[in-house]
């Protein structure tokens, strides 16, 4: 795979925020679709946050990855909040080497454990988490209301020492 992991920048901000447009779905996200002329990176998500998948010079995927409080009882897990791979890219290993790669990035950052959320709706991605050896820690039932339907927020984690 000629794909490179790396720390995303400013720079790179335009192309992730057409990735979040280009992959959309009410099956896997809570917040409105993004517009054309969505800001992506601000105090809550800086540049720092992100690992971007490039393929020839082309950004092909990302993970965002960050602490999940600012409290220092909790400073030992990060939480995976977004992950997006390019529809033209998808179904060949770019999301598990992400995962991976954020993994890593966490424990490079002194982290013990790792978790996400899921939506019930999105079972593609909760088996690639649970391929990347993330396991169910908890459901909440109904949590969202999209597109007319309840959906379950499912809450996964796994220990970075493994």
């Amino acid at each position: 795979m000629n794909v490179r992991i790396r720390r995303a920048a400013m720079a790179d901000e335009a192309a992730i925020a057409d990735l979040d447009l280009r992959t959309w779905s009410p099956d896997n996200a809570v917040i409105p679709r993004p517009g054309p002329e969505t800001v992506l990176f601000d105090e809550v998500h800086a540049p720092e946050h992100y690992l971007v998948a490039e393929r020839d010079g082309r950004v092909v995927g990302y993970v965002r990855l960050v602490r999940p409080t600012p409290l220092p009882c909790n400073a030992h897990v990060r939480q995976i909040q977004g992950l997006a791979v390019d529809p033209s890219e998808q179904g060949r290993g770019l999301g598990r080497l992400l995962v991976d790669a954020a993994c890593q990035r966490a424990r490079q950052e002194g982290a013990s454990r790792i978790t996400l959320r899921v939506l019930s709706t999105n079972p593609r991605a909760r088996r690639l988490y649970e391929r990347a050896g993330f396991t169910v820690e908890g459901v909440l039932r109904g949590e969202f209301y999209l597109a007319g339907r309840y959906v379950d927020d499912i809450l996964m984690g796994r220990s970075l020492h493994d």
